[in-house]
């Protein structure tokens, strides 16, 4: 009877944890940036607007085909560019200062950058986080804070 309850939790836990593929996106869905474009120069602080084409938005823990909620990924390598980048589209994203998430289904965000260069990324997070599949992300663009 142990084992039947072990068993049962363990299939709970997997039937809520999404791994990519799990959550498809439509053909043509993309993300942008609205009002910023790569090689800007900003004052801080700075109003980043989130633009989502072929997809609408949903809170997170909101199970709605062809929706999800923006992450910002902020000064760190692009979505699945580093040594461990095939994990990184398999779960979900990290929550920390490099990765921002607005799980409430928030489309803008005001930064408070330091001076310097700094590189933003896009990427749409399904119910739990994980990146759809294929993944739904911008291009990384570099701006300059004076």
């Amino acid at each position: 009877m142990k084992s039947l309850a072990i068993l049962a939790a363990a299939a709970a836990l997997t039937a809520t944890t999404a791994f990519a593929g799990d959550t498809p996106s439509p053909e043509g869905a993309a993300v942008y940036f609205i009002n910023l474009e790569d090689g800007a120069t900003v004052s801080s602080p700075l109003l980043v607007q989130f633009g989502l084409k072929g997809m609408g938005i949903a809170p997170a823990g909101t199970e709605i085909e062809n929706t999800g909620h923006h992450h910002l990924l902020l000064d760190r390598a692009a979505l699945g560019a580093t040594e461990e980048g095939a994990e990184e589209l398999e779960y979900a994203i990290e929550a920390d200062e490099n990765n921002r998430h607005f799980g409430k289904g928030q489309t803008e965000t005001t930064l408070e950058l330091s001076p310097g260069t700094h590189t933003l990324q896009l990427v749409l997070g399904d119910a739990y986080h994980v990146p759809h599949n294929p993944p739904v992300a911008s291009q990384v663009i570099t701006i300059t804070v004076q």
